[in-house]
């Protein structure tokens, strides 16, 4: 699991490789990741906005950027925690993604940027 912690804001992830929805000999992997958000501030907080970088080894750099996560824009009471999973394809079956998530504090609408790990993406198989 990747931490990471920006002004109160704990972001963890987790990964999984999908064999089920991947065909290497078309080039083709699938990634979940989890994410959990905790919100250890004393300000209540929402998220806005993400904007992620994806890596693969073969080089192909992308960049998502949108509102919310998953169609959601969660607002986070001092001490909450909203969890989700989102997926990720590459082409070669090795690569990392990090981010940032836009985040407003709701008491004065201040708003900042918290962190989100990076994390690898690898097929089990290319551990060994």
């Amino acid at each position: 699991m990747n931490t990471t912690t920006t002004q109160g804001v704990t972001v963890s992830v987790t990964t999984n490789y999908l064999p089920d929805y991947s065909s290497p000999v078309q080039e083709h992997y699938v990634f979940a990741y989890k994410i959990d958000i905790h919100n250890g501030s004393e300000y209540t907080v929402k998220l806005l906005r993400r904007h992620w970088y994806i890596y693969d080894a073969n080089g192909v750099v992308r960049e998502v950027e949108g509102e919310g996560v998953v169609g959601q824009q969660p607002v986070l009471e001092p001490g909450e925690s909203h969890q989700y999973v989102s997926g990720c394809n590459l082409k070669s079956g090795l690569g990392k993604m990090r981010g940032t998530y836009q985040m407003e504090r709701v008491v004065d609408g201040e708003e900042f940027t918290v962190d989100i790990p990076e994390f690898t993406l690898v097929v089990p198989y290319r551990l060994n």
